[in-house]
């Protein structure tokens, strides 16, 4: 009869006095006693709420690290490793859009007997998800001082402001490679949010209607707006799920809440890039 167990084979490494364990390596002992409840008694979903932010977070960091890649690639002109890095950043995305389901179990009922000792703690104040802002293009020099008492996340996102976003860096590779992006927008201050320029739109109609001449162009731009479309669904899922959490309640960070999240979804990264498409097929001069 079966013991319905499998051998361990006896290669299998079994001391780990000189060897590198799995729990080391990823330090475990650390990442799992990072949960500090605040709520008195603990309340048992208050669990489910920190770590849903703090892997958000974590995957904030990855996609920060892929971004920087993209940056430095574009800037020299290496577009394929570009765009891999913009793939996967894409695949992090869908992760972190799909984790607000796990976060939309804790019902109103639950959720509003730990929220009172969030005190003025807010997702707000993640300086990871303002830097990937920045990174992209919003930039908003007015948010630095909210991280006025921490200098670490101040100069991340000093950095990260004062860096050329992706998009600027997509837009001076086109220059360089021969395409007409308009000198005002190579020249342009960087540490400013990026904003429209009709002129810019023409290239990209270039482009496109030249798909098989431009193809790794082509193929960047519409990486480029998968990301744009992940970015808003993750906002969109992000304001529905504290819409049936909260209601219309203000924020603990102090904003208006769902209607401060709602005005997010004006903001765009790359608006050439949705722009160009009431343009293609059209007759132009």
């Amino acid at each position: 009869m079966s013991s319905n167990q499998r051998p361990l084979e006896a290669g299998i490494v079994r001391d780990f006095k000189v060897n590198l364990s799995y729990g080391r390596y990823l330090h475990l002992d650390e990442v799992l006693t990072a949960q500090h409840p605040v709520s008195v008694p603990e309340h048992h979903d208050e669990l489910l709420f920190i770590l849903q932010h703090q892997t958000s977070e974590l995957w904030l960091k990855l996609i920060r690290h892929e971004l920087r890649a993209v940056q430095r690639q574009l800037a020299a002109d290496d577009l394929r490793p570009a765009l891999k890095g913009l793939a996967r950043v894409k695949h992090i995305q869908r992760c972190l859009t799909e984790q607000w389901s796990v976060l939309a179990t804790l019902t109103p009922s639950e959720y509003a007997e730990f929220r009172s000792f969030l005190g003025t703690s807010s997702g707000f104040q993640s300086y990871q998800y303002r830097a990937v802002e920045f990174m992209l293009g919003n930039k908003d020099k007015r948010m630095l001082s909210i991280f006025d008492d921490d200098p670490g996340a101040k100069e991340m996102l000093v950095s990260a402001l004062e860096a050329p976003s992706v998009y600027d860096e997509f837009l001076r590779y086109l220059a360089r490679a021969g395409h007409q992006v308009p000198a005002e927008l190579l020249q342009r201050d960087v540490t400013l949010p990026y904003r429209y320029n009709a002129d810019l739109v023409p290239v990209f109609v270039k482009i496109y209607e030249n798909a098989d001449a431009n193809w790794e162009a082509y193929e960047a731009c519409e990486e480029l707006v998968d990301l744009e479309e992940n970015f808003q669904l993750w906002r969109f899922r992000h304001l529905k799920t504290v819409e049936r959490t909260i209601g219309f309640k203000r924020g603990t960070g102090g904003s208006s809440g769902v209607d401060f999240l709602r005005k997010a979804l004006d903001l765009t990264f790359f608006p050439e890039l949705y722009a160009v498409r009431t343009e293609i097929g059209v007759a132009h001069a």
